[in-house]
């Protein structure tokens, strides 16, 4: 017999088998002898009162029945001859597609501007030292943004595709069973890379072709067909299909888009700055202790406040984490955050940001539907002046900030190129500024201790998502006007992380598969 049930246990006690079972048998008012399996199926943290508990819904084998250990791993079949589908781009949206175009039959074509996975690394440390690849960075390269980014796998889009299958694929190529239970499940940007080096190593063994160093510089357009694409070397890449998964950073993507006149649209997206406290001040918050049980994980938070009207809000929340240089060009200042998987960093920082919508930015309308694309760069080239026309960032303590007063010292920082007091109250528009001041205050509100000058804002956090939208037909997927380009993913605005991304590219790779 088996039955699924919901306990409650101590932290520690979440890491001991054997206390699991016991506390099982307690709940079924059973012999913990009579226990023959126990699986444990979900797992969270509850800090809502002093005494922190783990809940744990757990499956309990009896009468001789045990468990059936998943497998988790897949066949691809070989697709070496098979119909070409171009991928641009190999983010979690393009690697998801290419895994599920070989499932299909399909054979998929990569093209990646960046660099593998290893080589990658060592444009990430010219970064640090303010030289900027512009093909290579953390926002460019095999895996895309996530893969050195923290490599949080919590979603929303459950209703568009199975979120279950998508980890169940991680964990095939890799990554730890635990993304399988956790509620706010975490790779680690320490251990991704080695992950997404084994799912390009299956795609290429069943015949499909990785092209990295390989940027599209144009289309190759028949009527309402896209024939191929055309490399920085122009060279012709012909295939059936084209998916675009260039994620939210691939400026040139949108400007080529527009050049041809292919329909795209201005959408709301987020700006605003990156905050960083000791991690000990959002512990001792969250867990209502003086110093933390080694038993749990870093404290995490997540807020939100509304500001005459428009929503101010946490963002990518990175406990025990670092803040990262994410520029994709010289001249521009970019910050965003990554934790490895222990989160062991004495650091704790997260992306605060507001809403900002199309008609906010009638200023830039001359710019049409690139309007966002206009001021995102326009903002991050004034956080490389600010912060003195390197990678460092300009920064202010936070009570400063919202009081607008200039701070003459700074707190220790994570973001390895440095950074340099600045008035970012003066530098950010009222329509970020503004309400990053009044939001500052209401999270103070919320959380002892959150609001202080022992935290700093780094400037600029404005690669949340993509400021365009490319259209696509709500149930076959493909542009409405070339109808074999299937926009996907973050940078065509239909995701908004590692594991929607993914889901997006499977769901393009099946209506290929469909169409075909």
């Amino acid at each position: 017999m088996q039955k699924e049930i919901t306990i409650s246990v101590s932290p520690k006690a979440a890491t001991e088998d054997q206390s699991i079972r016991f506390s099982a048998a307690r709940f079924l008012k059973i012999d913990v002898k009579n226990i023959n399996d126990l699986v444990v199926k979900k797992r969270s943290i509850d800090a809502r009162s002093r005494k922190i508990n783990i809940h744990l819904t757990v499956t309990v084998f009896t009468k001789g029945e045990e468990a059936i250990k998943p497998n988790y791993q897949r066949e691809y079949k070989d697709v070496s001859s098979a119909t070409p589908i171009i991928i641009i781009g190999f983010g979690p949206a393009g690697l998801f597609a290419a895994l599920r175009l070989i499932e299909l039959g399909l054979k998929p074509i990569v093209l990646e501007r960046g660099k593998d996975v290893i080589e990658r690394r060592k444009d990430l440390a010219k970064i640090h030292k303010h030289e900027v690849n512009p093909d290579s960075n953390y926002c460019f390269g095999e895996g895309g943004a996530g893969t050195y980014s923290d490599g949080k796998l919590y979603t929303r889009s459950k209703k568009r595709g199975s979120v279950q299958r998508i980890l169940e694929i991680l964990v095939g190529h890799g990554a730890v069973e635990d993304i399988m239970i956790d509620t706010h499940p975490h790779i680690g940007t320490n251990k991704l890379p080695k992950i997404i080096a084994k799912m390009r190593e299956n795609i290429l063994a069943a015949g499909g072709e990785i092209h990295f160093d390989c940027r599209v510089d144009d289309f190759i357009i028949k009527g309402d067909k896209m024939e191929g694409v055309i490399d920085q070397d122009g060279n012709k890449i012909l295939g059936h299909s084209v998916i675009l998964a260039t994620g939210h950073s691939a400026r040139d993507i949108f400007y080529l888009l527009d050049k041809h006149k292919i329909l795209i649209e201005a959408k709301s997206f987020a700006m605003g700055v990156r905050i960083e406290h000791p991690q000990p001040i959002i512990d001792a918050a969250q867990y209502r202790c003086e110093v933390r049980s080694r038993y749990l994980p870093a404290a995490s938070y997540k807020f939100v406040h509304q500001v005459n009207g428009k929503g101010v809000f946490s963002f990518c929340m990175c406990p025990g984490g670092h803040i990262v240089p994410s520029a994709t060009a010289p001249g521009e200042v970019v910050v965003n955050g990554m934790s490895a998987s222990t989160r062991s960093s004495r650091y704790a920082n997260s992306g605060m940001v507001v809403a900002i919508e199309p008609g906010d930015l009638q200023a830039y309308s001359k710019h049409g539907e690139l309007s966002g694309l206009v001021f995102q760069q326009e903002m991050e080239r004034m956080a490389w002046a600010a912060g003195g026309k390197t990678q460092a960032a300009p920064a202010q303590r936070m009570v400063d900030f919202a009081n607008g007063k200039f701070s003459n010292t700074l707190n220790d920082c994570s973001y390895i190129p440095g950074i340099n007091s600045a008035p970012l109250h003066e530098l950010l528009p009222p329509i970020i500024g503004d309400r990053l001041q009044k939001g500052f205050k209401a999270f103070g509100r919320k959380m002892d201790g959150y609001y202080t000058n022992e935290a700093n804002i780094l400037g600029v956090e404005s690669r949340t998502s993509s400021p365009i939208r490319i259209p696509r037909n709500e149930e076959l997927l493909y542009h409405p006007q070339i109808t074999n380009l299937y926009p996907c993913g973050e940078g065509a605005g239909y995701a908004g992380g590692i594991v929607s991304a993914a889901i997006d590219g499977e769901r393009c790779a099946e209506a290929i598969s469909n169409a075909i």
